[in-house]
């Protein structure tokens, strides 16, 4: 059989291949006949023989004509706990400075073959992690093995709280923390970097970054190779995983934008048709089986502060909690900017945090509901105008919205002041203070 193919086509990251047998695979790699062998991932087939590829390291040396090889194999990285304390890109090779991994012995995984054991779910009791966060403790409760969403537009917080989490719940959790940094600036994966290794979490982290300067191809890439050293851990180590993903929305976009270089017509709101199909192979692939957990916490940024975005409102429709930060909110100093009355979490369940923290929870979201309620008219009569019942449940909703501010412990370097945690029991406590 002939495994050798034809470069016809070069359009920027989009490389037409022709091939006169032994067509290639969907996801399968093929290699460049030049000496960086460059890898060329096989997107879809046109016509019969003819392969359409991206070109995952945007070489430019490709030429017209050129040969290319099949491997028989999609895009593999290595597994295995070699992986732990070290920083990735797309390819797996290491961007930490430090020196490359021997992965000669090592297993190879290919990250488009999800594992067929992640479809057996394992019941298990909830099991909450304090985050010790006030604001994510009482509204958006954090179970092992379910899903979160940090929720919000440019500026408003979600990589600070987002490691913030990372800091506080992988501490002691004796978990292993995957994170995915998708599409995000390199400012902030310097920091997050910096943070964990402080904090000493390196030694039980790994670390995927394909960041805004990279080509669409890896960006769109990395949080599945992320996953795919997660479900390693969960099935062969047997491991529970802490995964992070910052940004999730960066995603769809790079997504977005591989369909565009590639001309597929865009759906009726703007992005890839494949959208859909984008998003829930992805996310089914966090799930937690009878060997261990992934409990996930992914950013969601909302273009132009618009929550109804379709892909923002597809991202949200997987998780069990969304977190929803407000620029309103930020814009009166108050930190973590999160907005109490559109964070939801279907986990607030008596069952799940205890008939207390139900019942207080469900008292909290009336006051506030009618704090909103009353907010204009306090505005045009003045506050001492309202009847003394409203004027009291007026003034203990202030005093929970205040309450549930929080100075961070990442955040201690860079402004002296020193970071706050709470267990949930404190946190019910000082709620129970204000509204009884």
């Amino acid at each position: 059989m002939n495994d050798k193919g034809v470069i016809r086509v070069l359009r920027d990251l989009v490389i037409k291949v022709q091939f006169d047998e032994g067509i290639p695979e969907v996801h399968e790699i093929l290699e460049a006949d030049n000496p960086q062998k460059t890898p060329l991932l096989v997107d879809s087939l046109e016509k019969g023989d003819t392969a359409v590829c991206l070109n995952i390291s945007a070489d430019r040396s490709l030429l017209k004509n050129m040969t290319v090889s099949r491997t028989g194999h999609g895009l593999q990285i290595p597994v295995g706990k070699e992986m732990i304390g070290r920083v990735f890109d797309t390819l797996s090779r290491p961007i930490d400075g430090l020196p490359p991994l021997d992965t000669t012995n090592m297993q190879h995984r290919e990250i488009f073959t999800p594992s067929l054991k992640s479809k057996s779910l394992a019941p298990t009791e909830p099991e909450i992690m304090e985050t010790g966060i006030k604001v994510l403790d009482f509204f958006t409760p954090f179970v092992k093995g379910r899903k979160i969403g940090i929720i919000g537009g440019a500026g408003v917080g979600k990589t600070v709280l987002t490691m913030e989490m990372i800091n506080n719940v992988a501490e002691g959790s004796g978990a292993l923390s995957m994170f995915a940094g998708i599409g995000e600036r390199i400012r902030e994966g310097h920091e997050l970097y910096k943070t964990l290794k402080d904090a000493e979490l390196l030694k039980s982290t790994a670390m995927f970054f394909g960041q805004m300067n990279e080509n669409p191809v890896q960006r769109s890439l990395i949080a599945t190779a992320a996953v795919t050293l997660a479900e390693y851990f969960r099935d062969e180590e047997k491991r529970d995983i802490l995964f992070f993903a910052d940004n999730m929305y960066r995603y769809i976009q790079a997504r977005n934008e591989v369909s565009t270089i590639i001309d597929q017509t865009p759906s009726e709101g703007g992005y890839q048709p494949t959208i859909f199909s984008d998003v829930k192979s992805l996310q089914d692939r966090l799930v937690s089986n009878e060997f261990g957990s992934i409990t996930a916490l992914q950013t969601i940024y909302v273009p132009a502060d618009d929550l109804s975005d379709p892909a923002v409102q597809l991202i949200a429709h997987e998780l069990d909690s969304t977190i929803v930060l407000s620029r309103q909110v930020a814009e009166q100093g108050i930190r973590p900017a999160v907005d109490l009355n559109k964070s939801t979490s279907n986990l607030l369940t008596p069952e799940i945090v205890g008939e207390r923290h139900y019942m207080l929870n469900v008292r909290v979201q009336a006051l506030l509901q009618k704090y909103e309620s009353l907010k204009g008219l306090v505005a045009i009569i003045g506050e001492s105008e309202l009847s003394p019942e409203d004027r009291t449940d007026y003034t203990k909703a202030k005093n929970l919205i205040q309450y549930f501010a929080q100075k961070f412990m990442v955040m201690e370097k860079a402004t002296g002041v020193p970071g706050e945690r709470y267990t949930r029991e404190e946190t019910l406590n000082g709620i129970e203070e204000i509204i009884i």
